[in-house]
């Protein structure tokens, strides 16, 4: 008897991922920081939150100031603002950038994600 062949993955998520690329304004320490980010994001059901993360362009700046230290950070795109933080610099001087709750950019199923936050209250 051969054995079955593997099924072919069509390169789908099993969960959907929301996100964002392009220009942010950061906001650390009381300084503002024109910045390149790319973000996504997505409701995680053992918590009940909206986890969203990425990375932030290389900044010569902003590395300058925070010297690969974490630091609270507030982020704004044209499509909303969140807090979040920043830390991990990798070997491209990009900063991760993460928070949770309502992400800095349009969630497309944010009426399935306001129908699994209260579900899960």
């Amino acid at each position: 008897m051969t054995p079955a062949a593997a099924p072919e993955h069509d390169g789908t998520h099993d969960h959907d991922e929301d996100g964002y690329r392009g220009p942010a304004t950061l906001l650390v320490d009381g300084t503002e920081y024109a910045v390149d980010v790319v973000l996504v994001g997505h409701f995680e059901p053992l918590d009940g939150r909206y986890h969203w993360y990425g990375r932030v362009g290389a900044h010569a700046e902003l590395d300058a100031a925070l010297g690969g230290a974490k630091r609270p950070a507030r982020v704004t795109t044209p499509a909303g603002t969140a807090d979040g933080e920043l830390s991990d610099v990798d070997p491209w001087g990009r900063y991760r950038l993460a928070g949770v709750s309502t992400p800095p950019f349009a969630v497309e199923s944010a009426g399935e994600l306001e129908a699994d936050t209260v579900g899960a209250l």
